[in-house]
């Protein structure tokens, strides 16, 4: 598996496969987006290190792949977030048999409403918080000119979080393995920090 990850590295196709993960990983949170925008971002780093090559162009490049990266973060949550809106009585009941979605519903709709959305911001790193919110903002009937700045914002930190992870942490380390393994372990420190805020319960407010 890793050496056909290796392979896809230096080929186009790892835009496409970045894409498709990051996308439906809003509904599979189970896919490794992250790893991959880490692993891309590592190997860009790796051949920059060994200099230019000669022919096409050197892929991945660390512009495009945050560029997708962040544009794919943004229709996944659209995905959801349409998904959520029309849901009907079928996706009421699945909410309501979940107290986690249910207790985040309310707190992206008082979030939202007071213009807190850096919940949204949060919660795209938390493990299937991306999820949660973005359902939650659908079914909450959020409009979309409340929730869509919130979300290219998460998608542009998410994104632009991996991809210097993946470069950056290569690019210091001078290993590329070295770096996508510090990498990964910053990026899931990152989520475990996410989820314990998402998790948090809201202060009180004074009567």
């Amino acid at each position: 598996m890793l050496e056909t990850l290796g392979s896809l590295t230096a080929s186009p196709w790892i835009y496409a496969l970045v894409a498709v993960s990051i996308v439906l990983d809003v509904f599979l949170p189970v896919l490794p987006s992250g790893v991959l925008v880490i692993t891309a971002a590592a190997a860009a780093a790796a051949a920059s290190a060994t200099g230019p090559v000669p022919g096409p162009e050197q892929v991945p490049d660390i512009l495009l792949l945050l560029v997708i990266a962040t544009t794919a973060s943004v229709l996944g949550d659209m995905a959801a977030y349409r998904l959520g809106r029309r849901g009907g009585a079928r996706l009421d009941r699945a909410i309501a048999r979940s107290r986690r979605l249910t207790r985040a519903q309310e707190r992206l709709g008082t979030a939202l409403t007071r213009g807190g959305g850096a919940l949204v911001v949060i919660a795209r790193f938390a493990p299937a918080g991306r999820s949660v919110v973005s359902l939650g903002a659908g079914k909450t009937h959020r409009r979309v000119a409340e929730f869509l700045p919130w979300s290219v914002l998460a998608g542009m930190a998410w994104a632009g979080y991996s991809v210097a992870l993946g470069y950056f942490g290569t690019q210091w380390l001078g290993t590329q393995w070295l770096g996508t393994a510090v990498s990964f372990v910053a990026l899931f420190a990152a989520g475990a920090l996410a989820a314990f805020l998402v998790r948090r319960p809201p202060p009180a407010t004074p009567a």
